[in-house]
C-alpha cells in the first residue's frame, strides 16, 4: 500500500491532521483495496520562513 508524503505550513491543529490522515487512508482503501493498516501517512509542518511562492517567503507580509 501507499506511503503518502504530505507538507505543509505549520499552524494545523493535531485534531486537523488525524481528520486528514483519516481521510486520505478512507479513500485509499476505497481506491486501492488493502488495509487501512497498511496506509502510511507522514505530515511534515513547514515554517512560513522556509517556505516562498513565486519568490518570496511567506514569512514576508503580503499584499
Amino acid at each position: 500500500m501507499p506511503t503518502y508524503h504530505v507538507e505543509m505550513m505549520e499552524g494545523r491543529t493535531v485534531e486537523q491532521k488525524k481528520k486528514l490522515a483519516e481521510a486520505i487512508t478512507r479513500v485509499s482503501v476505497e481506491i486501492l483495496g488493502g488495509q487501512p493498516d497498511s496506509v502510511d501517512i507522514i505530515i511534515t509542518d513547514i515554517k512560513r520562513e522556509n517556505w516562498a511562492t513565486g519568490g518570496k517567503l511567506w514569512s514576508e507580509p503580503r499584499s
